[in-house]
């Protein structure tokens, strides 16, 4: 993902520490609509990480291949959830990765509860 923003920045000249594209960085508005939603897709991915990796070790010490396999899929839907992001429509953010991708993230709070329901049940 941070190698399609600086793939971004370049092609749409926002230079660094601009976070964002505005009209004094790049003055095309369909440019600006780009970038700005390829940096949010990176963005809300590292915003996402902590949670994801949290759970993904606790549902790990109990479940491994339970985790690995969710784990695996939420990050499909990662994939998914980047590639519609960074098109430069936000709609398109949302499709069926997506929705894979909170399969995943949903079978390890599943596991995750079970796994703290266990200890508590000891």
């Amino acid at each position: 993902m941070s190698f399609k923003v600086v793939k971004a920045r370049k092609q749409f000249g926002v230079s660094y520490p601009a976070l964002y594209a505005d009209s004094s960085n790049c003055s095309d508005e369909k440019n600006r609509q780009t970038f700005n939603c390829v940096q949010r897709a990176h963005q809300n991915s590292l915003e996402n990480q902590p949670i994801f990796l949290t759970l993904l070790t606790l549902s790990g010490l109990q479940y491994p291949v339970t985790a690995a396999t969710f784990g695996a899929v939420y990050l499909a839907g990662r994939i998914g959830y980047v590639q519609g992001y960074s098109t430069g429509d936000p709609q398109k953010r949302v499709n069926y990765m997506t929705a894979l991708g909170y399969v995943g993230i949903f079978g390890l709070v599943g596991t995750t509860i079970k796994f703290a329901a266990d200890l508590l049940s000891k």
